[in-house]
């Protein structure tokens, strides 16, 4: 793991565990001022598995998280 995942995964531990109201709109002010709109690249492979996805949505070619679960744990077992 790098560098800026641990900080990362540091942050997000700290900021789940706090009640420090003050603390996390501090933070949310932060995020805010230094936010600048990131614009994510996606590769061949990505776009494909989206419209792949787009299309099974259209078509209603869709499974129920529960289903999902049972055929998973028929699979593994």
């Amino acid at each position: 793991m790098t560098t800026l995942d641990n900080i990362k995964n540091r942050l997000i531990d700290r900021i789940l565990v706090t009640k420090n109201e003050q603390l996390l709109k501090a933070i949310d002010t932060i995020f805010n001022a230094t936010q600048k709109e990131e614009k994510l690249t996606l590769n061949s492979h990505q776009i494909e598995m989206l419209m792949m996805s787009e299309n099974d949505i259209e078509k209603e070619n869709l499974i129920s998280e529960s289903d999902l679960k049972r055929a998973d744990s028929k699979w593994m077992n």
